[in-house]
């Protein structure tokens, strides 16, 4: 007799990566929101490691991690060897928590969207003259989850209030605002600021809230932090690598680049190899261009009436 366990259990602590690489604006609670995670990681027993350092993102290092903390990220933060290998991170069971600007982050990364749940539109002061930083009133639209059962049916607290754009029907909402409690930014009458989903094999939570550097030392919004990361954490299981869909890059330099021909084009549109390697080329004023693998030779053999 035997048994068969898709993912076994990690030996130890659960391991949580903090990454922090912005290449927009960059948020000054940043080191407040690290020193504030790296001090729950000490209460409530997981390790917390902290970078910016991109090439963190390779299969090696991810699998140590449990969950993927973005603490307000901002921009183009990862080349697209690291977009694949933090995909296939969540594929094999990784988790992922966003922290406010985590939003506003990898826009023409459409997976990375999809794992947030939305993208950042605006917020008061943007396209107004409101401040940025305001007071609001939350409304907690589930009190049994971990990161929001401690919190009152309606919280009033000061932040920096974001609009979303490619908001998923996906994610399990958390938090809206009350758009009447506060002045500016876009108006999107159900005004979600928290949740939480799976996704593609892993767990994903984002938050809006940790604009200010107060964030981090107000007890209400870090117990709502600490459950988001918990989730994301899930059982400490080991990744299972077998799960993941996203295949590696090869790296340039696995490739030898080889110089077919040279010269005697003019623009060049499309291109297409045919079974015996010979190879064909339209170009935009209408010529079709033929390559012969055997002769090596680029002979004009139709025309297409491009006018």
């Amino acid at each position: 007799m035997f048994f068969i366990q898709s993912c076994s259990k990690r030996s130890g602590k659960a391991r949580v990566l903090v990454f922090s690489k912005t290449s927009g604006w960059h948020h000054t609670s940043i080191p407040n929101g690290i020193a504030a995670i790296t001090k729950l990681g000490q209460e409530n027993d997981f390790i917390v490691d902290t970078t910016t350092n991109a090439t963190y993102f390779n299969d090696d290092s991810l699998k140590n991690y449990s969950a993927v903390i973005f603490m307000s990220t901002t921009e183009e933060v990862l080349n697209q060897y690291q977009q694949v290998a933090f995909e296939r991170y969540i594929q094999s069971g990784g988790g992922f928590v966003g922290v406010h600007a985590a939003a506003d982050t990898e826009y023409d990364w459409g997976w990375y969207g999809r794992l947030v749940g939305g993208y950042f539109y605006d917020h008061p002061g943007i396209n107004d003259s409101f401040p940025n930083v305001q007071e609001g009133v939350f409304n907690v639209v589930d009190q049994t989850n971990n990161s929001t059962k401690h919190l009152p049916k309606q919280w009033k607290r000061k932040d920096e209030f974001y609009s979303f754009k490619k908001l998923s029907d996906n994610v399990k909402v958390l938090l809206t605002i009350d758009e009447n409690s506060y002045k500016g930014g876009k108006r999107m009458g159900n005004h979600p600021m928290a949740w939480y989903h799976e996704y593609d094999g892993g767990r994903a939570f984002y938050t809006a809230l940790g604009h200010t550097e107060e964030s981090f030392t107000d007890t209400l919004y870090l117990k709502h932090l600490l459950g988001g990361i918990q989730y994301a954490i899930g059982d400490n299981k080991k990744l299972d690598y077998a799960k993941a869909k996203s295949q590696p890059i090869p790296e340039e330099n696995r490739f030898v680049k080889t110089t077919l021909t040279q010269g005697g084009f003019f623009e060049p549109t499309e291109m297409a190899i045919l079974p015996n390697l010979d190879i064909l080329i339209t170009q935009r004023r209408g010529e079709i261009l033929r390559y012969s693998d055997k002769t090596k030779d680029v002979k004009q053999v139709g025309f297409l009436n491009v006018h």
